[in-house]
């Protein structure tokens, strides 16, 4: 893994706990070829949604109108997104959200490894979709053992 993957993945997550959802914390960067950032998102609900415990609590109603953070992310950037990366904390794109990916022009997914069993058939939908659309999809194993990234006072683990 670069040094650079680190300090995305981190930035990522950094970003993921912006979200208010209590069960899952999901963050993004987009970074352009060059490293410049251009977008991040975290999941949370559209803009001027009362943003209120109960609707996080009401998990049918929490997947009809959440947007994940790769979501937001594309939703933000503006630029065509054309050959850029995607860094996902704490798992891979859902399967909407990898259509997504790959419609944007985003050529390449990196997150960390995640079992979540819960999320697997979903995880190995978007991998083929992935993979079927020529998107690189890098998974960072044994995150816990690198150096930690700071932002200002924040250390990120």
């Amino acid at each position: 893994m670069t040094d650079w993957h680190r300090r995305f993945i981190d930035l990522a997550q950094f970003i993921a706990g912006w979200s208010k959802d209590p069960s899952t914390q999901c963050g993004s960067v987009i970074v352009a070829p060059d490293r410049r950032v251009v977008s991040m998102g975290y999941n949370g609900l559209p803009r001027r949604v009362r943003d209120i415990p109960a609707r996080y609590d009401n998990r049918e109603l929490k997947y009809k109108i959440i947007l994940h953070s790769e979501r937001n992310a594309i939703l933000f950037a503006r630029e065509p997104l054309d050959g850029y990366t995607i860094y996902n904390w704490p798992m891979i794109s859902c399967a909407t959200c990898a259509s997504m990916v790959i419609q944007s022009g985003i050529t390449t997914v990196v997150a960390p490894y995640s079992d979540n069993p819960r999320w697997q058939e979903d995880f190995e939908l978007s991998k083929q979709l992935f993979d079927e659309a020529g998107v690189e999809l890098v998974i960072l194993e044994h995150l816990d053992k690198l150096p930690k990234t700071v932002f200002g006072d924040i250390c990120v683990p």
